[in-house]
């Protein structure tokens, strides 16, 4: 049955404009300024809706384990509340045990989404072990569409590895066209000023934060577009926090360096004070990079505004407080890094964003759509509203009023990071591949129905 979006405004990255959406199947068919009625066997009015991409969120943790446990939202839960937020894509992790192959972490992984994402999805591979054929597996995954792959420079011991290793694959994904993301902190220095702070009683969640400080991660930031450029290829730096890092990023960009960087509504809207709550509440604000003091957030408002930053994504992984938080009630490190926030997304950026002047609503739709989309080899299919795209659609309605609570979101965990952040604008309806999943606040997608996206190496951003 063909479905007609009739009477709202279209946003893209480019522009905004009055139009009519015809949907045949999957795809969008045709944009106009009108059509018949008759054309359609269903009609959307969406008189003062905004019709945009749906969201894609390009950084969630699903179904993870980790210090002990597994993210609360597993490929089901956490797509479905993706949906009720207005993304209709997104791009996990999957993770290579050390002295394993690739392809077996991509198996799992697999087996983990099918049968349960309601939204389509990509993955990335979590790199802790080039071994001996390594960079050969890179290559074979690239051929089944995982065109990024993550190291990290945290977490020692764990999936810490180093720059010998970061220099290699990203020699490989000079050859293969993938794109290497990183997450940037300086972990050998933050592990001997943790293993400090302990020794010295201090085990509350603050000191979470007060052992990372921002020029560990502005140092890491350095050396890994260092190594990028010795190998000659793109790096992509996950969710950046600070002014420090941000810095970084700005001048290898405007040298012309092709570095790329995300952040996230948490590093954009909070700060260091969360995880000096009472009560071991601020365990619910440990996550990394950490919360930062307060001057960092306009900075990376306007680092967002100018292009500095890319793309805003989430980092979504969730641990409930009750039980899992709780696990490192007597020792900071033992607190499950993470933090929900995979729907709410699109109600921050706009509501903080394009409501209070900080970007406009182009910028909005680039930095939540459509830049993710090219970067991640997804576009045009993603991340776009034009003929032959994808119907993901979200029907947003600009003065819709919604309170954020724990009461009311549909994540599976026991708190939100933004409790009791009021916000205008949220999605009315979302459309995936032409079916309506959520609309007025009801779910009508079903497990299962979300498609693995094999996504192509070597993203349009930087050509």
């Amino acid at each position: 049955m063909k479905t007609l979006i009739a009477n709202g405004t279209i946003v893209t990255a480019e522009r905004t404009y009055r139009g009519d959406i015809l949907v045949d199947g999957e795809k969008i068919a045709d944009i106009a300024d009108s059509f018949p009625g008759a054309v359609a066997g269903r009609v959307i009015d969406a008189t003062g809706m905004l019709l945009m991409p749906g969201g894609i969120d390009v950084h969630t943790h699903l179904d993870m384990p980790f210090g002990g446990t597994t993210s609360s939202d597993n490929f089901e839960t956490g797509t479905r509340a993706a949906a009720f937020g207005g993304t209709t894509t997104l791009v996990d992790f999957a993770i290579q045990p050390k002295g394993t192959k690739m392809r077996d972490a991509l198996d799992t992984w697999w087996k983990k989404a099918d049968g349960r994402a309601t939204i389509d999805y990509g993955l990335h591979m979590i790199v802790t072990d080039l071994g001996e054929a390594g960079l050969e597996d890179m290559d074979s995954l690239v051929d089944e569409g995982v065109a990024s792959f993550k190291l990290f420079m945290a977490y020692p011991g764990v999936l810490m590895v180093d720059d010998a290793t970061i220099f290699k694959a990203m020699k490989r994904t000079a050859k293969n066209g993938a794109l290497i993301c990183m997450h940037a902190e300086n972990g050998g220095v933050i592990d001997v000023i943790v293993q400090q702070a302990l020794a010295e009683g201090k085990t509350a969640p603050i000191y979470h934060a007060m052992t990372r400080p921002t020029t560990a991660e502005a140092e890491a930031v350095h050396r890994a577009i260092a190594l990028s450029e010795m190998a000659g290829t793109p790096v992509y730096i996950v969710h950046l926090s600070s002014e420090d890092a941000l810095n970084q990023v700005r001048e290898a960009r405007d040298r012309g360096v092709p570095v790329f960087a995300e952040t996230c509504p948490q590093y954009l809207l909070l700060s260091v004070e969360e995880l000096a709550r009472p009560n071991f509440e601020g365990a619910k604000y440990v996550f990394t990079p950490p919360l930062r003091e307060k001057h960092n957030l306009p900075k990376l408002w306007e680092g967002l505004k100018h292009d500095h930053l890319q793309v805003v994504s989430t980092d979504h992984c969730p641990f409930c407080f009750a039980d899992q938080k709780a696990l490192g009630k007597d020792n900071f490190t033992k607190i499950p890094n993470g933090g929900p926030g995979v729907e709410n997304r699109l109600q921050l950026i706009h509501h903080h964003g394009v409501n209070e002047g900080r970007i406009g609503l182009n910028r909005f739709v680039e930095l939540v759509s459509t830049t993710p989309a090219k970067i991640f080899g997804l576009y045009p299919r993603k991340g776009a509203i034009a003929i032959g795209s994808d119907a993901d659609i979200v029907v947003w309605d600009p003065n819709a009023d919604h309170l954020i609570s724990a009461q009311t979101h549909h994540m599976r965990v026991d708190y939100s990071m933004f409790e009791g952040f009021r916000v205008k604008g949220n999605a009315r309806i979302v459309i995936s591949r032409g079916e309506t999943i959520v609309e007025n606040g009801s779910f009508h997608g079903r497990a299962g129905r979300g498609a693995y996206l094999r996504r192509t190496a070597r993203g349009g951003a930087w050509k």
